[in-house]
């Protein structure tokens, strides 16, 4: 493949000369922009690949300049140089999108590691548009009318899901889905493994976040006989038997420490032991893993690996949540009603207008999953086979609002409501003082501050 394109924009012209030669003579292509309009008008005129700018220059800073790529070329990936320790400047540029940062000072060793790392993924992509645009079957325009299952939707943002999932099903990529809880991440990987060449074998799926690590690393990886205590017999691993199909793991921000290591080796070697075992076992897997947290924030906390993540971040899907898809809500409900009717032997159930109202009405924290929940419960309510305002009504309030009462509010909205004010509370307490406020939590104080632009209390003093 061509090597890779990248643009250095910085106003210091020393700096700017430096990193341009040393990338350079790491074998890739190079120039330079002695600020940020230079910068864009270059990457108007030429293909770039990725763009390495510093933060701080006069005119218009990183983000801005950062700002601006993502507007118009969102397929250039960026770095920022901020200033040393600075955390702030750093979660700012990851929130706008940035690939990565590198803070001053650094070492030239240093910077070309952290472009190869990008350079990987880059690659990777090229090769996997590469391999999608060979195949006239996936450059169709019917293809965005697969059948894909369970997954309900015609809106904008569930079209471009299905574009790429037609996309990256044809390559053999590692693929990261993003997305809250209850939104589909189980359905997108079904649909990417059955519309592979991987479709005849195999689709296995682990949640990473239900097992504890001990559990865990005997389910992926398997074990030997007497490798512990209860371990009567071998036992064959999740890899194992994904063998030539797919591995989907859920919840892949909840993995232990201690495994991501191995799976790494795994991504990366394709070879792995059992627990207790000295054998080295092959396996030909593609890995396809969810989350809906934050791993750029796991990573700056230390409680996701780095490398780990560029792995598994090369062709990412984000899933929109169902308050940004309300168009959506009359089709699932259809769906849903459809098979509540089977299950139920209420037949011939439908969702009238009145209905609908109450449900286009609320925000659906917990997702599809909770409206699915809802439809159950409003379906046994219902007198007859009419979903309407009556069989809706413990979703109304008193106040005249449309919500679902505490006894079924979604877990993680209740948790985050907790977290918010708990945040609030060690803030007033520390006057402020965001040092102060970590060590009150017993955090540190980089979690503190995405924590607090999570919740929009930066500010707060």
């Amino acid at each position: 493949m061509n090597p890779l394109r990248i643009l250095v924009i910085d106003d210091h012209d020393a700096m700017r000369d430096g990193m341009t030669e040393v990338l350079r003579k790491a074998g890739y292509e190079t120039q330079g922009a002695a600020g940020g309009p230079e910068g864009l008008d270059v990457i108007e005129k030429q293909p770039v690949d990725l763009v390495v700018t510093d933060f701080k220059m006069a005119g218009m800073d990183g983000i801005q300049i950062l700002r601006s790529i993502r507007e118009r070329h969102a397929e250039i990936e960026v770095m920022v140089i901020t200033a040393y320790g600075s955390i702030e400047l750093a979660v700012e540029a990851m929130k706008a999108g940035a690939w990565d940062f590198i803070s001053k000072p650094f070492s030239p060793e240093e910077l070309k590691i952290k472009v190869a790392r990008a350079a990987d993924v880059i690659q990777e992509r090229r090769k996997a548009v590469r391999l999608a645009e060979e195949n006239r079957y996936w450059r169709e325009e019917e293809d965005v009318r697969f059948n894909y299952g369970e997954i309900i939707g015609e809106s904008p943002g569930m079209k471009a899901v299905y574009q790429t999932i037609s996309k990256v099903a044809a390559s053999d990529t590692s693929v990261l889905i993003y997305g809250e809880s209850g939104t589909g991440k189980e359905l997108v990987a079904r649909a990417i493994h059955f519309h592979s060449p991987r479709k005849d074998w195999p689709f296995i799926r682990v949640n990473c976040g239900a097992l504890a690590e001990g559990v865990l690393e005997s389910e992926l990886f398997g074990h030997e006989k007497g490798a512990f205590t209860g371990a009567i017999r071998r036992k064959k691993g999740r890899f194992e038997l994904a063998d030539r199909g797919t591995l989907f793991l859920d919840e892949i921000g909840d993995l232990p420490f201690s495994i991501q290591i191995k799976l790494l080796r795994i991504l990366q070697e394709r070879e792995f032991e059992r627990v207790g075992g000295e054998e080295t076992l092959r396996a030909d897997v593609r890995v396809l893993a969810a989350t809906h947290r934050n791993l750029q924030e796991a990573i700056l906390n230390g409680r996701f690996r780095e490398d780990l993540f560029y792995r598994l971040h090369i062709l990412p899907i984000h899933l929109p949540p169902l308050r940004e898809r309300k168009e959506d809500i009359p089709l699932l409900a259809t769906h849903f009603l459809k098979h509540l009717g089977q299950e139920l032997r209420k037949p011939g159930l439908v969702l009238v207008r009145e209905g609908k109202t109450v449900l286009m009405a609320y925000d659906w924290p917990g997702n599809v999953r909770e409206l699915e929940n809802v439809l159950e419960r409003a379906v046994v309510l219902a007198d007859g086979n009419e979903i309407d305002e009556k069989s809706l009504s413990f979703m109304v309030s008193e106040k005249g609002g449309t919500e679902i009462a505490d006894s079924f509010m979604n877990l993680e909205a209740v948790l985050a409501s907790v977290e918010k004010r708990h945040l609030e509370n060690a803030m007033k307490a520390a006057k402020g003082v965001k040092a102060k406020a970590a060590r009150l939590l017993g955090i540190k104080e980089s979690a503190l501050y995405y924590k607090l632009e999570k919740y929009k209390l930066l500010k707060m003093r």
